[in-house]
């Protein structure tokens, strides 16, 4: 590979990398995936820990972008397992043939761009490689966060981090185990850890809210009724801000118009459904905070329902406006605190002084371990794309550019960096809808963009620090219209010591969709493109 030259480079082999490769491949550029990971899969390739699910539908959270795949394909549960989305994408490299163009175990460490010859030199570990155009497809949750805790490197017992998982598993038969962190990944982990550990202690920083999953198998009926409509369900989703859950019922009221007996009974049906509906039970719960709170006190009177030990419910209760951050669905979350072998620790009140060789020690006394578990999430949204050495004109880099939160028009394109592009980006919908309709959405975009320019012998394309300007003012002011940064969320970087606190997501997919394509219609407008 040392020394080659490409039409493109796309950094990351995930959902977005391999749809990438594909789209420009059949536009008749030459492309070069390269991935660091052994295996294709992007963040199901890493989380391979206990109960790792997506937490979109399986048959909507797949590609729509060929019929004949999403026709062959059998999901065989509701929400579909790690380690059924990796086999699909790995289905998705095989049947496209994608492999040939893909460099496993090739990490990028650097890239710089050429102003003479208007291409990207990029660094990698297997040797440098030139390209016209530089593409992003790091994820927007794939950069692990491990926290700072002093004595971490001197517990003598095994630490795992969720978004690292080993290949081969872990058995915690009769383990002592502790977890760290309460988000989604610990949520899932949680009660499967806990039906084999000897003795599980979690510790807690922030309650979180969730719901039920409610998880099962497909029936065969249902999947051949969505494959009957495919193309509607698809179309349907696209219309919704979060780019799924058209087979739900969504509420079409205030949650303040209707009396309580019939908000309860809303919410109750949505719990009893599972998943993401809840919060579509009316139309105002992420945009008023009374509104907000009806569905927060139903989640609250459900702890206190559901777990026995009321200092454990009180340990439990959630506080922030429901929805600020992501929303968690869970298997027996709650009532595993139920269980004899599991123990909460509010770190709040007794916060972490340090890892023993034994143990984790907090202000109230030591909890002896024999395995730590760091669902401490991820240096989200930005965290991969910083990772690499990037400068682009006149040698600005990237982290210099983004010291006070990063900066794009419309999560695409990078103001200073001439032929990048950032698949779901800061300043796009991103990790507020169903991914894959997302990466979807800005892999065609992008695809269309080189092959225009390339039709009208353009060389190079770069967002102007006007329109970039205008966006992030743009998607401060949509995100200040929501309850969304209401709390320190990973949104917001505040999961991050000394991240710039910046609201990097937009909420609503449909308009910032129809803005991407009036942009395009009207020759790139926002982007200064130059031979």
């Amino acid at each position: 590979m040392e020394g080659r030259r490409f039409d493109a480079v796309v950094v990351g082999a995930g959902f977005a990398g391999l749809y990438m490769l594909h789209r420009l491949r059949r536009a008749g550029l030459s492309v070069r995936v390269l991935e660091r990971a052994d295996g294709v899969g992007g963040t199901w390739y890493w989380n391979r820990y206990p109960g790792a699910r997506c937490d979109v539908e399986s048959v909507e959270y797949s590609f729509s972008f060929d019929e004949d795949l999403q026709q062959d394909w059998e999901w065989s549960e509701r929400y579909a397992g790690q380690p059924e989305i990796l086999r699909y994408l790995n289905h998705v490299a095989d049947r496209f043939d994608l492999w040939r163009d893909i460099d496993l175990r090739i990490a990028v460490t650097a890239a710089r761009f050429d102003e003479a010859s208007d291409e990207w030199a990029v660094e990698t570990s297997g040797g440098p490689v030139t390209a016209r155009y530089l593409i992003m497809a790091t994820g927007c949750l794939s950069s692990a966060n491990v926290p700072d805790i002093a004595g971490l490197s001197s517990f003598e017992g095994q630490v795992l981090h969720t978004g690292q998982w080993p290949r081969e598993g872990v058995d915690f038969s009769g383990q002592r185990v502790g977890v760290i962190g309460t988000g989604s990944s610990g949520i899932q982990a949680i009660p499967i850890i806990a039906r084999v550990a000897a003795d599980l202690t979690v510790f807690q920083r922030t309650a979180a809210y969730t719901v039920p999953a409610r998880n099962r198998p497909l029936e065969p009926d249902e999947l051949r009724n969505v494959k009957a409509r495919y193309s509607d369900l698809r179309a349907a989703n696209r219309l919704l801000a979060g780019g799924f859950g058209s087979r739900s019922r969504a509420g079409t009221t205030s949650a303040l118009e209707v009396d309580p007996d019939a908000r309860h009974a809303a919410y109750e049906e949505r719990w009893q459904q599972g998943g993401f509906t809840f919060l579509g039970a009316f139309t105002d719960l992420i945009l008023n905070r009374d509104a907000n709170e009806t569905a927060a006190e139903f989640v609250r009177a459900k702890i206190r329902a559901t777990v026995d030990d009321p200092t454990t419910v009180e340990m439990l209760m959630p506080s922030q406006v429901i929805g600020c951050k992501r929303l968690c669905l869970d298997s027996g979350y709650y009532e595993t605190f139920n269980r004899p072998n599991v123990h909460l620790v509010d770190l709040r009140r007794t916060p972490i002084e340090r890892v023993t060789r034994t143990g984790i020690r907090t202000t109230e006394g030591e909890h002896r371990l024999d395995t730590v578990v760091l669902a401490t999430g991820f240096d989200a949204m930005t965290g991969s794309l910083l990772r690499v050495d990037i400068h682009g004109r006149d040698g600005l880099a990237l982290r210099e550019a983004w010291a006070a939160g990063p900066r794009t028009y419309l999560g695409l394109g990078v103001p200073g960096f001439p032929n990048l592009f950032v698949v779901t980006g800061p300043g796009s919908p991103s990790v507020l809808t169903n991914m894959v309709v997302s990466i979807e959405q800005h892999v065609e975009w992008i695809a269309e963009c080189i092959e225009r320019l390339r039709a009208d012998g353009y060389t190079r394309i770069e967002a102007t620090e006007d329109a970039a300007d205008r966006w992030v003012l743009y998607v401060n002011a949509v995100a200040d219209a929501t309850l969304f940064p209401t709390c320190n969320s990973w949104y917001l970087g505040a999961n991050i010591p000394g991240k710039p606190r910046v609201f990097m997501p937009l909420p609503g997919f449909p308009p910032y969709a129809e803005q991407c394509r009036l942009i395009a219609e009207n020759g790139y407008e926002g982007f200064a493109l130059g031979p």
